[in-house]
């Protein structure tokens, strides 16, 4: 560690995880996942200290954080409070420079966004509450077909046949799959039909958003290849996903720290 060295922290509390990762001269140095578990206090020390011990530096080194996500007001440091979507925007950027379109699949919400050369949020939407349009319907579909979650995405892309949903609604998406089942239908084909309702939802987000190339997809659900290729097949262009999609939020936060604080 050079004496001249500047560290910064980004801290993501989300509802189901909470994410830390440290940066210098915005380029990630360390980072670590852990489940919120109801006490976002705990989390952030948790991750916070994980990721400092990766680094190799104490809290002392710290130049600055900021927090952002459902619990950033429980944070027990000192530290600035940023919107997701601006953490989110910063952390897709710094990781692709080339970056104009954020695609955001969380557990209750789709948020799509367009950001500047700068990585600077420009608009967004946000999906209405509607399941369907979110990674709790993936949950809801896991369950029903006892297959654990990362199991999806490979799973549905063996698809031949993929289910077609005559609703919009998860509720009534959830009977239709049931009613599917006790049809016979394969599971790969009612997996790779929730992903093209999932991705029909999406595509009109992010048309209406008028987006521009490139475009990332971030949060846990992009880590199933199937949603994303079905994703990307509906909206007509490449998608690109971080390599720990997760910690994209907490990775922008920590850049943003490094930042002036009028942001």
């Amino acid at each position: 560690m050079s004496m001249s060295d500047k560290y910064f922290a980004g801290l993501d509390m989300g509802s189901a995880f909470t994410k830390a990762v440290v940066t210098c001269n915005k380029k990630m140095m360390a980072s670590a996942v852990s489940p919120s578990g109801g006490n976002y206090l705990n989390a952030a020390r948790r991750v916070l200290d994980e990721s400092l011990s990766q680094a190799g530096i104490g809290f002392e080194n710290l130049a600055g954080i900021v927090a952002t996500g459902l619990g950033a007001g429980n944070c027990a440091f000192e530290a600035r409070k940023v919107s997701d979507l601006s953490c989110q925007a910063m952390g897709c950027f710094c990781l692709f420079p080339s970056a104009r379109t954020i695609i955001d699949i969380g557990g209750q919400f789709t948020k799509a966004a367009r950001i500047n050369p700068e990585g600077r949020l420009l608009d967004f939407l946000i999906s209405e509450k509607c399941a369907t349009g979110s990674g709790r319907f993936l949950q809801i579909i896991a369950r029903i077909l006892q297959i654990n979650i990362e199991d999806i995405g490979p799973l549905s892309l063996k698809s031949q046949t993929p289910v077609e949903f005559s609703t919009n609604c998860a509720v009534f998406a959830e009977s239709e799959a049931i009613s599917r089942i006790a049809e016979g239908a394969a599971k790969e084909d009612i997996l790779a039909g929730v992903h093209r309702a999932m991705a029909s939802k999406v595509s009109m987000l992010v048309k209406r958003l008028k987006m521009e190339p490139d475009i990332v997809m971030s949060g846990g659900s992009s880590q199933d290849a199937g949603l994303v290729a079905t994703v990307a097949q509906a909206v007509g262009m490449e998608i690109l996903v971080p390599e720990k999609p997760m910690i994209t939020a907490a990775l922008g936060a920590a850049c943003l720290a490094e930042d002036e604080p009028d942001i």
